[in-house]
């Protein structure tokens, strides 16, 4: 597996509280968009994101991302 699933076409919009997340880059994971160790068997491994404090946040849902786990509308293109 060298390309990630698309889990969604559309970003995971979710209010979330300060602390530290395992984001799925692998688009494998049922607990989307958070990673839950499927992607043990790829050459994928979680993005760890930081959120400094509670906040609304887009996780990228298409995996295809370049902002850290974020969404950049990257799902457009794909």
């Amino acid at each position: 597996m060298d390309k990630p699933k698309i889990a969604q076409k559309s970003p995971y919009v979710m209010e979330m509280k300060a602390g530290k997340y395992a984001f799925c880059t692998c688009g494998e994971s049922s607990k989307q968009p958070f990673c839950d160790g499927t992607h043990s068997s790829t050459n994928f491994r979680p993005e760890i994101v930081v959120i400094e404090e509670d906040r609304k946040v887009a996780w990228c849902g298409c995996k295809h991302t370049k902002n850290g786990g974020f969404c950049d509308g990257s799902h457009a293109k794909v």
